[in-house]
């Protein structure tokens, strides 16, 4: 008989990945479930698709599960019967803070569907409906509860059974999940001051770990840690990778050719600076209404050197908001880095030496999912629930470094990149 296993899904933008640990948090299993095209507007998705992608990936792993956990995209809102769905990239509060968010992609819904709408975060929808508690709000620690999305449990407590429903055995213990980046920092250990990282993804950003009690005044975006005591600052940002796969589509390459490319392109990408803001900027400048920019073509310029400057951008993006945390007395010193941006050891390595810290990759990249197997272990009864633990508590997958190479190309690009977005964002006014 095999050793006993906990499952995570994370329930991404394109795709849903789930993941099976041991007790020891070695990887037994991983999957990934692609989801079908869809004709509706950005923003806006039928939850369905995610539910199929969870069954699917989950069925994919071929073990039984002890215990199961969703965590997700965020801020999400669902409507609870499952008519809709409103993602981050909804245009609805998308530059507010994620409770507000929520909130006014909650008055949308309730505009098409009437005022008794009830809503759910996506990670407590898709719960509801192998089993969990319908009427479940996950919490993670020191977050508000959401009026009108049901009542509070905290991440990483039972919040119901597997049902028996879609294929999956009846009987496994649910957990409450959480969002993403907050499950991919439990799953990357964000546990010390100093420590950051980058979920990767669709969008990225980066969060740095502090002392609570050190500084109080930072703490108006951000999350607390797994730990009690450690607060992450930081901020998102809006389209890195969405960015990468807009340019693998445009031009007809895989991404493996690109990065094959632009790997043989110089550092610095011959002058060009790309500033990602296909979708806006979220932090540090919280202006949706900025667009992308491509500054410094020319005719001798080929694929590689632009892929280059867009994965450059990327690292410039996250040393953008390490500056001004540095300004407020919160120093990156080291950078954990997932999902599929890390899966290329050139753009690691490119964030390494422009951010001048080091940076670790973890075994499994799919932090977010590790996140969530984390909370059904809690569930189980195998580790704390975050904010019920010390740094010490939870396992962590092994991770490759990539020390950092300083070059004064980087450091007069990042300034490039900060003034040439400080201009556009003047334009924009």
């Amino acid at each position: 008989m095999s050793d006993p296993v906990v499952v995570g899904v994370d329930v991404g933008s394109s795709s849903t990945r789930a993941v099976a640990i041991d007790r020891d948090g070695v990887v037994t299993a991983s999957s990934t479930a692609h989801y079908p095209p869809s004709d509706l507007p950005v923003g806006e998705v039928d939850p369905r698709v995610w539910l199929d992608g969870a069954v699917d990936a989950i069925t994919a792993l071929e073990c039984e599960a002890t215990a199961l956990c969703f965590g997700g995209q965020g801020p999400t809102t669902v409507a609870a019967g499952g008519d809709l769905a409103l993602t981050f990239r909804h245009a609805a509060g998308a530059s507010e803070l994620p409770p507000d968010q929520h909130a006014a992609q909650l008055e949308v819904l309730r505009s098409r569907y009437g005022d008794d709408l009830q809503a759910r975060q996506l990670w407590d929808w898709v719960a509801s409906q192998l089993g969990g508690d319908p009427d479940a709000q996950s919490l993670w620690p020191d977050s508000p509860l959401l009026p009108d999305f049901g009542h509070q449990l905290p991440s990483g407590s039972i919040i119901g059974h597997s049902d028996g429903s879609h294929g999956l055995p009846s009987g496994i213990p649910i957990a409450a999940g959480a969002n993403d980046a907050y499950l991919t920092a439990w799953g990357s250990g964000i546990d010390v001051p100093g420590k950051g990282f980058d979920p990767g993804g669709t969008t990225g950003g980066l969060g740095v770990a502090v002392l609570t009690s050190e500084h109080p005044e930072v703490l108006t975006y951000g999350m607390a840690s797994p730990v009690t005591g450690v607060y992450i600052v930081g901020g998102p940002t809006a389209a890195h990778g969405a960015m990468l796969d807009w340019w693998s589509r445009i031009t007809g390459r895989d991404m493996r050719t690109l990065l094959d490319a632009a790997a043989n392109a110089p550092a610095g990408a011959d002058g060009i600076i790309v500033l990602p803001f296909f979708e806006g900027e979220r932090a540090p400048r919280w202006n949706l209404g900025l667009r992308a920019e491509v500054i410094g073509l020319h005719l001798d310029h080929d694929v590689g050197v632009v892929t280059r400057a867009m994965l450059e951008a990327t690292a410039y993006g996250l040393a953008h908001i390490a500056r001004g945390l540095d300004d407020q007395g919160v120093k990156l010193t080291r950078l954990i880095c997932s999902g599929g941006p890390s899966r290329s050891r050139l753009w690691s390595q490119i964030k390494a030496d422009v951010l001048e810290v080091p940076v670790d990759v973890p075994s499994y990249p799919e932090m977010s999912a590790f996140g969530a197997a984390l909370g059904a272990g809690a569930a189980a009864g195998w580790w704390p629930r975050p904010g019920a633990g010390s740094a010490d508590d939870w396992p962590l997958p092994e991770t490759e470094i990539f020390e950092p190479t300083p070059n004064d190309t980087y450091r007069e690009n990042l300034k490039r990149f900060i003034d040439l977005g400080d201009a556009a964002e003047a334009r924009s006014n």
